[in-house]
């Protein structure tokens, strides 16, 4: 089920209770560059195989990688700019089950997914929304899997 939706279509926010537990939605694309993969390192995780070419040449993955918490970002990113820009997000919760299943090189062209893996409404007019994300490379392979919780409004009741 690709971006089901339950929505009113006089209204284009997605709420918690226009979703579905098992829609998929597809994001966007992000290219990661040499340069943001150093600075984002170099700030962030200084470790030599994200900031220092010569070193990650010679080194494990041969060649430069970006930082994990990097690839989180993009995933981040990916879903606010194409998802959560028109979801009525209050706040994140807490994010789970964190896989770094491929490094992620300088070049990569990152897509991915999310999946609605449950919708828990409580009395304060808002749900618990879980999802599950996964990044793919641009051979189609998972560099990333996690699973967030996030709180986000219900639909208003109208009298």
């Amino acid at each position: 089920m690709i971006g089901r939706l339950i929505v009113d279509s006089k209204c284009d926010v997605v709420y918690a209770d226009d979703l579905v537990v098992g829609g998929k939605f597809a994001l966007g694309s992000y290219t990661v560059t040499e340069q943001e993969v150093v600075e984002f390192a170099g700030q962030w995780d200084p470790q030599s195989f994200h900031i220092d070419r010569d070193f990650a040449d010679d080194g494990y993955f041969g060649g430069l990688i970006a930082s994990g918490v990097h690839t989180i970002a993009v995933c981040q990113r990916l879903s606010a700019s194409t998802l959560y820009e028109g979801w009525s997000v209050i706040a994140g919760k807490r994010m789970r089950d964190v896989n770094f299943l491929r490094p992620v090189r300088p070049g990569d062209v990152l897509t991915g997914n999310l999946v609605v893996e449950d919708v828990v409404p409580d009395d304060r007019g808002r749900a618990l929304v879980t999802v599950a994300a996964e990044i793919l490379n641009g051979s189609g392979k998972q560099v990333l899997t996690s699973v967030t919780e996030m709180y986000m409004r219900c639909r208003p009741e109208t009298d």
